[in-house]
């Protein structure tokens, strides 16, 4: 990797954090571009360059975790509920601020709406509603329920600065969404 491409992701990385950040001091709507710019140490026209603004800003960061999430889902759904919710949970704790932030946030209520598509979308394929403890159950029911009880609980935890460790958490919500989905 080039020292131009390090610089690049560098001050990506700068402008994302000072969104955050500044999501944490105040509601969306009140943060300018200047802000943002003070905040991430970067000119504004570096902004422009990445970014058409700061709504294009927070859409792109919302969809980078999103993605980040899609990707990981496909690989770790194949493990059992405990294993895959215990990964999920580790990246959780490692993005904290993004996740934090964004679901408690007045300001970006479209993340908490693309998470919970992405989680029913998920549990969709992991729900069998032809046979076992789910049949002749409403698969449109169930997975709304399931991805609704997650996110509940993952705002809990992250409102409550984590208070249990990644694998109380992974073990307890992996034993009920065993249970549910």
């Amino acid at each position: 990797m080039s020292t131009a491409d390090r610089r690049v992701l560098k001050s990506q990385e700068a402008i994302k954090n000072a969104l955050i950040e500044l999501m944490l001091e105040k509601n969306f709507d009140q943060i300018t571009l200047q802000d943002i710019s003070d905040r991430a140490n970067v000119g504004r026209r570096t902004i422009y360059h990445h970014y058409m603004d700061k709504y294009d800003l927070l859409d792109k960061l919302m969809e980078e975790h999103i993605n980040k999430l899609r990707e990981t889902s496909e690989w770790a759904c194949e493990k059992e509920w405990v294993d895959a919710t215990q990964i999920f949970f580790e990246y959780f704790e490692s993005n904290y601020l993004f996740f934090s932030t964004m679901l408690a946030s007045k300001g970006a209520p479209s993340f908490r709406s693309k998470f919970l598509e992405f989680l029913i979308e998920a549990f969709k394929d992991e729900t069998d509603i032809t046979k076992g403890k789910n049949y002749g159950l409403n698969e449109d029911v169930i997975v709304k329920f399931a991805a609704n009880a997650y996110v509940g609980v993952l705002e809990s935890w992250l409102k409550d600065g984590m208070p249990s460790p990644t694998h109380v958490m992974a073990k307890e919500l992996g034993i009920l969404l065993e249970r549910i989905v």
